[in-house]
Formats: structure tokens, C-alpha cells, sequence
């Protein structure tokens, strides 16, 4: 007997569903949808809320791998060590060089204006008026010295005279003078965050404070050129302000997708609704939890909307094929939920490890990117899982989508879906497998030449012809010592660091960083030692070298400047200044200093590494190196287990597995390629990909393999899959891959880098699962004759009546 809905003589059709069938968290959700819905309205308006308080922010401490040997070595001497966190400020005149009377009073007025800047270390700063520059000379009385500027200058010709005698026999020129003395620079170390003292450097404050203070002495005629970290950070952050637009251009492209595939205007706008509450919701509950948006977890919203559209287009359109066959819209809304929770829930979990894997790695910034994404997954659970059926069993869809997405699952045009079935034949199967084997062996060739760190100077994260890349090429140009230093500590007993041993094995160090190409100058209580030295020996170069009576060393020690060492004379810093922090560099210099390190440390001296922040990025690398493999190994396993959770089926899981490791391993290519180092900001987007795109294999298998179970041929299996899942996998990919395509137009490169690799990614893990999945599915999967599962998740869908009406028999197995 069949009956059409469509004939029933009732006011609400619906009336004629068993409220009572399907599972305990079906009949609480929907038989109580109000209620859910009063609930998820009262969430939303309380995290709109929160959104005031949300801020963004870095830190410099989170950006380190604190348990790197590296890290705790440089943290144990902290206190003892120049800090890397540096601002550099070179200021030249508009023309001439520094010795004007004018030029040095806009110096002296920008220099007290950082003095009072927050955050900055004052007793560091140095410039041309502080009282730690200073020159120092040989006369015939012995050393004579004084500050750059002498307390009695009042800006008189004499004055500048004095002053470019000073500069010249102070060792500053190339430090805090341009090498053409056309330049001065400002360097302005800050201070690290304190939580005790409750002290927290805000660099988007800074960063706006630094580009007012810019602007001010540009109009007076200064040229003026900002580096650093904090310089950096500043500028991401100010960039994720413009990445505002980035995110409405995502909703604007991702509708549209999602508008041209179901000629839908409620439902389209239903599901970017349920996304958008997603991501309302994650961002409520940072500040909440004490997290920040910083420049990397900022890209985390853009791809939880984007997850939720892909989703919400999966349930959307299983309603919409079940209101086609005339099935009222409350009950359709059931049935999708009911066919399409576990696969979905599934999908998310395995989206939720390729997040979670992410936590160990031990940088803290990657780890909160980690918690704010499973936090965001963990939402999109309920919002696209659950709200988004509720919310459609009231709206519903609009019959004439509703019809044709019905057309269109039946196959009345699909010649693409017929195509791609005809893969699981022997001849076309195995020549999709020979090619895919081939591409695969020449990626991974390429991707065998993949850097760890930085490939390109200055600061990669952002463009190459940012004003921060330009002010950085400036000071690299006309300053001799680099902003890329690398420190080797060496320890002493106390009172012992100006012991020759000690001395001469810090010398010994240095004379052999200073063979590496990599490597501008050194600097250390040794090379001071020996300059010293000859100035005691009227400058005669021959007197250049270490002494070694105790007591002439501990007197030029006295006479070194602070900084070379340590006030309880304990700890002695070798500082490399570097040409740039090229992974190639930083891996040599690490190399050379621990066989170094090896072979003489000893009890009156140990060479521990490292610091500077080259030698805090060395460590980062090494962390990123080991943290690359090992996450990829529990993404895969914890997929895999999700997968045979789902398939009960190890071939199945093959299938679905290897065009995962094809897609990653033709990224791996594709960043050597476009000249894409393995770094913080880059490390977590293979994770993502393949936690994202086992999506697309989870649909796809699963009815495959149901149909298989029933008995059906593979192709017949496979393209009746494709009829039901086919459109919205490639939905599903190109609204992801749009959703994070957009960022390649972003003021910060790094976020670009990621969303051209992100992209590939989905679309690359779509083709794998429309073409190779079932190419290997031939080798591997065969029909099995057995009774139809009662209640399947397929079932209902596979077996529906081509028309408006639905078999009783059919809806009673469904329901139960």
C-alpha cells in the first residue's frame, strides 16, 4: 500500500509521525524544539555579549618553545642576557648627515618621548644622548672617555665637530651611527611580560603609539625606520583588522555557492546563519577562558563558518530531498537528523583532531590555536548538528528546490556521476592508480627539498614589500651589526669569567663562528679583552691578544662594558651577529656551536646554546622539525581509528587513507614550490587538511559501502553514492576552499601562504576521494550478499520511490 503525503486529508500532515520513534536524543531535541531554541537564543545573545571584551594581543614568551633545552637554558640566564626583544629605530635627516644642530634636537625629543613609552626598559635604551653611549680613546695620559655628546654641547659648530671626533673613535658607528653617518638609530629594549606585577606589554597599543610618533617626526622633514619583534607583532595585528573585510568577502562567496547550488533563499540563509552563531559563540567564549585572539588563532573563525557551511549543506540538502518526496517538513528534518548525525558527527571529530593534535606542539601560541579550534568544532557539533535541523523543520524549503534536488539525486543529469563510476573498472582503475602513483613519487621527490624556518630575509610573516620588509632592508644596509644575533652562553664559577681558560675557549668560539659565510661579526669579553689590551700598550696592534696574568685581565674586565658579562662574573654571552635567519643559517650555526660545545665544555667553562633571537628561532625550528612527523603521525592514526569506527572495514579505510597521504604529500611539494618553509604559522595546515578532508571519503564511503552490503555491484554502489553525496562533496570542497582561497589577497603573507595551501588541501582531498578512492576500491572492496540492515543510516534514502510518495513499509523501518 502506498500513501502520498501529499493526498492526506489533515491539517498538518506531520500530525501522522510517531513523535515516540527514533533515538532518546532525537525525541529530546525535537520534541522539545523550543525549548532548544529559546536555549540557543539566550547562549548567543549572552556570548554577543562577551565580543566587547575580546581582544587581540601577542606575547613574546608564547611565541617560544619553553621546553626546548634551548629555551630553558636562555630562560635560566634571562636575567643575565640582553633581551631580544628590541625595538630599532634609524631616523636620517632628509639630507646631509647627523652633525646638525637641528637633526640631534629631534633626536634628543624622540628619544625622550620612548623613554616614557610603557613597557620599555629604560636603563637599556640607547642613543645618541643616553649616558651609556659612549667613546673611549687612547691618549698619552692612557684611557680617556665620556659620553657621545658632552654635557657641555649647545648645538655650536665646535659642538659637531666634537661630536663626529666622538662617534669615530666610540666603536658606534655601524651600532647606533649609520656606517655613512648619515643615519642614527634608537635602540628600545622592552620588558617581558611580569603576571606577578601585572604587567603586560600591549603591542597593538605600542604599534599605534610607534606610527603616531612616526608621523610626527616624518612631517618635520625625518625619515624614519621601525624594526623588530615588537614591530612585527604590531603590524600583524593591525593587519587582522583589514582581515575583517576578508571575513564578510568569505560569507558574501560562500552564500552565493551555497544560493546557486539549492535556489533557496531561506534555507541558504538558515545555514549561514548557523555558522555565523558558531563562530558568535567561539568568540564569546575567549575572554571567558582568558584567551586573546592573536595572529595566527585569528584565522580560526574563518574556518569554523567555513566548516559549518559545508555541513549545514550536507543536512540542508538531505531535508530538501525528503520534502521533494512530499514528506512534511518536521518529519523531514527528522529523518535527516537521523541518517546524518553519526556521519556528521564523525566528520566533525575527525575535523576536532586535526585541530587537537596540534596541542603537542610545545608553543604555547600554537597550543591555544589548538584549544580556541576544538572549542570551535566542539560548537559546530551543536549549531550544524542540531540547531540547523530544528531550525529547518520550522522554516523548511522551498518546494521548487525541494523538487529539484530531489531531480537531481534521482540522475535525471548525470553523466559526471556515470563517468566517475566507470573508475571502478579493472583497465581505468588501474591506470588512475599508475598515474596517481607516478604524481605521487615525483611530489614526494620535491618534497624532499621542504625547509624548516624562514627561506626569505626580514620578516617573512609579512609581505615583501611591506613598509616593515623596507625599514629592516634600510637598517640591514646601514648598520653593521644585525638584528639577527645568536648567543652562545658559557658559565663560569662565580668570579671566574675572566679566567683565561675560560677566555681563550669564548675566543676559540668565536674566531670559528666567524669562518661561517652566515656570520657578520662576533662580540664577547675575548675580542674586548684583546682591543683593550693594545689600547693599554699605547694601540700597538701587536699587544692585540689575550693576557694572561689574572690580574691585568680582571682589570680591563672592570673596564669592559657591562653586558659582555654578568655581575657576579658567571655567565659570559658570544654574540653572532647574523647576515639574515634563513633556515640554512640557523641550522650551520647550530651545527658549529654544539660540536664545538662537546668538545670543550668543561667544569670551569660549559657552552650552553642558546640565545638571541636566532638562537630562540633555532630552537623554535627544531621544535617545528620534530613536532612536523610526529603530528602527522597521530592525525593519521587518530583518523584511521575514527574511519574503521565508521567502516568496520580495514580495506575501506586504505581506501579512504591513501589519497590523504597523496594530497599531503603533493603539499609538502607544492610549498617548496612556492618557496614555503615549515614554520609556526605554516605547521598546522597539513593537520588541518587531512583532518578536514576525510570529510569528503566518510560520506562517500559510507553509502558505498551499505550499498555493497545490499548487494550491489561497485559501480552501481559507487555511482549511487555519487547520486546522493556527489554534488555536495564538491560543495562541500569549493565553499571550504573559497571560504580560505580569499586570504591569498591578505595584508599578512603568512595568512596568505596558508590559505593558498589550506585550499589546495580541500580540493585536493576532494579529487582523491571522487577519483583515486574508488580506482582502489576495485582492488580492494567486493559486494557482499546480505540482508538490508534494519534501520540503516542509507537505507531510507537508496530504496525511496522515484515519486512524491513514500512506502509506509519504508517509513516504519526508518522510524524504528
Amino acid at each position: 500500500m502506498t500513501a502520498s503525503y501529499d493526498n492526506f486529508d489533515v491539517a498538518d500532515p506531520s500530525a501522522l509521525f510517531d513523535t515516540r520513534s527514533g533515538s532518546r536524543i532525537e525525541r529530546l531535541l525535537f520534541n522539545n524544539r523550543l525549548v532548544v531554541l529559546t536555549l540557543c537564543l539566550v547562549v548567543t545573545v549572552l556570548a554577543a555579549l562577551q565580543l566587547p571584551r575580546l581582544h587581540s594581543n601577542a606575547s613574546f614568551e608564547k611565541m617560544i618553545p619553553s621546553g626546548h633545552p634551548f629555551i630553558a637554558n636562555y630562560l635560566e640566564m634571562k636575567s643575565d642576557l640582553p633581551t631580544p626583544n628590541v625595538l630599532r629605530i634609524a631616523v636620517a635627516p632628509a639630507d646631509g648627515d647627523i652633525y646638525n644642530a637641528d637633526f640631534l634636537d629631534l633626536i634628543r625629543e624622540m628619544t625622550n618621548e620612548l623613554v616614557a613609552f610603557p613597557g620599555v626598559d629604560r636603563a637599556g635604551l640607547k642613543s645618541l644622548w643616553t649616558p651609556n653611549a659612549r667613546w673611549q680613546g687612547i691618549t698619552e695620559e692612557g684611557f680617556d672617555g665620556g659620553p657621545l655628546i658632552p654635557d657641555e654641547y649647545q648645538g655650536r659648530p665646535q659642538d659637531l665637530q666634537q661630536l663626529r671626533i666622538n662617534v669615530q673613535r666610540s666603536g658606534e658607528i655601524g651600532q647606533i651611527v649609520g656606517l655613512d653617518e648619515k643615519s642614527a638609530l634608537i635602540s628600545v629594549p622592552l620588558l617581558a611580560d611580569n603576571p606577578a606585577q601585572q604587567r603586560k606589554l600591549d603591542y597593538g597599543a605600542l604599534n599605534k603609539s610607534l606610527e603616531q610618533l612616526r608621523a610626527r617626526y616624518e612631517a618635520k622633514g625625518l625619515k624614519v625606520h621601525i624594526t623588530g619583534f615588537a614591530k612585527v607583532v604590531g603590524d600583524l595585528i593591525d593587519g587582522l583588522y583589514k582581515i575583517a573585510a576578508f571575513f564578510l568577502l568569505s560569507i558574501a562567496l560562500a552564500t552565493a555557492i551555497l544560493y546557486l547550488h539549492t535556489r533557496c533563499v531561506r534555507s541558504t540563509l538558515l545555514v549561514v546563519v548557523c555558522s555565523l552563531v558558531a563562530v558568535v559563540w567561539q568568540l564569546g567564549a575567549l575572554p571567558l577562558l582568558g584567551f586573546e585572539l592573536n595572529p595566527y588563532s585569528v584565522l580560526v573563525p574563518f574556518l569554523i563558518f567555513a566548516i559549518g557551511m559545508s555541513h549545514g549543506a550536507q543536512k540542508m540538502n538531505g531535508i530538501m530531498q525528503d520534502v521533494g518526496r512530499g514528506m512534511p517538513k518536521l518529519v523531514a528534518a527528522r529523518f535527516t537528523f537521523r541518517r546524518l548525525f553519526l556521519a556528521g558527527l564523525t566528520a566533525l571529530l575527525c575535523d576536532a583532531v586535526g585541530f587537537g593534535v596540534l596541542f603537542i606542539i610545545q608553543i604555547e601560541v600554537i597550543q591555544e590555536l589548538a584549544v580556541i579550534a576544538s572549542l570551535g568544532v566542539a560548537i559546530l557539533i551543536f549549531t550544524n548538528l542540531i540547531l540547523l535541523p530544528i531550525l529547518l523543520s520550522f522554516v523548511g524549503v522551498s518546494q521548487s528546490s525541494a523538487e529539484r534536488s530531489l531531480r537531481a539525486e534521482r540522475g535525471d543529469s548525470h553523466a559526471v556521476w556515470h563517468w566517475l563510476s566507470r573508475l571502478t573498472e579493472r583497465r581505468r582503475a588501474a591506470v588512475t592508480i599508475a598515474l596517481h602513483l607516478v604524481v605521487g613519487v615525483a611530489a614526494f621527490a620535491v618534497s624532499l627539498n621542504l625547509k624548516i624556518g624562514d627561506l626569505d630575509p626580514g620578516a617573512p610573516e609579512l609581505r615583501p614589500d611591506s613598509r616593515y620588509n623596507r625599514d629592516n632592508s634600510f637598517i640591514d644596509t646601514n648598520y653593521g651589526a644585525s638584528a639577527d644575533s645568536f648567543i652562545v652562553m658559557v658559565r663560569t664559577p662565580e668570579g671566574e669569567c675572566a679566567s683565561y681558560d675560560a677566555l681563550m675557549r669564548v675566543d676559540a668560539l668565536e674566531w670559528q663562528l666567524r669562518t661561517l659565510s652566515s656570520v657578520e661579526s662576533t662580540r664577547s669579553l675575548a675580542s674586548q679583552q684583546r682591543l683593550l689590551f693594545s689600547g693599554y700598550n699605547e694601540g700597538n696592534p701587536k699587544w692585540y691578544d689575550l693576557p694572561r696574568g689574572r690580574d691585568m685581565l680582571n682589570t680591563i674586565t672592570s673596564n669592559s662594558p657591562r653586558g659582555l658579562y654578568n655581575d657576579a662574573c658567571s655567565v659570559l654571552p658570544v654574540t653572532a651577529f647574523l647576515r639574515d635567519h634563513r633556515a640554512d643559517t640557523l641550522t650551520s650555526l647550530v651545527q658549529t656551536s654544539e660540536a664545538f660545545a662537546k668538545a670543550n665544555s668543561s667544569d670551569t667553562s660549559e657552552f650552553l646554546l642558546a640565545g638571541g633571537n636566532a638562537g630562540i628561532e633555532a630552537a623554535t625550528n627544531i621544535v617545528v622539525r620534530q613536532a612536523n612527523r610526529e603530528m602527522l603521525f597521530w592525525v593519521y592514526g587518530a583518523v584511521m581509528a575514527l574511519c574503521f569506527v565508521t567502516f568496520r572495514s580495514w580495506r575501506a579505510v586504505l581506501c579512504a587513507m591513501v589519497p590523504l597521504v597523496l594530497t599531503s604529500v603533493l603539499c609538502e611539494a607544492l610549498m617548496v614550490v612556492l618557496g614555503i618553509g615549515v614554520k609556526v604559522a605554516t605547521l598546522p595546515v597539513i593537520a588541518l587538511g587531512v583532518g578536514i578532508g576525510v570529510d569528503y571519503a566518510l560520506y562517500v564511503m559510507s553509502i558505498m559501502l551499505q550499498r555493497l552490503r545490499n548487494g550491489d555491484p561497485l559501480p552501481k554502489a559507487y555511482e549511487v553514492s555519487l547520486l546522493l553525496t556527489g554534488r555536495m562533496v564538491m560543495l562541500t570542497a569549493f565553499t571550504l576552499a573559497v571560504g580560505v582561497a580569499v586570504w591569498v589577497w591578505a595584508p599578512i603573507k603568512f595568512q596568505a601562504d596558508m590559505g593558498v595551501l589550506l585550499a589546495f588541501m580541500f580540493i585536493g582531498n576532494m579529487v582523491g576521494a571522487l577519483v583515486l578512492m574508488p580506482a582502489l576500491a576495485h582492488f580492494l572492496l567486493k559486494p557482499k550478499v546480505s540482508a538490508p540492515l534494519r534501520g540503516a543510516s542509507t537505507s531510507f534514502v537508496a530504496s525511496a520511490p522515484k515519486g512524491p510518495t513514500v512506502e509506509m513499509s519504508s517509513l516504519s523501518e526508518a522510524t524504528s
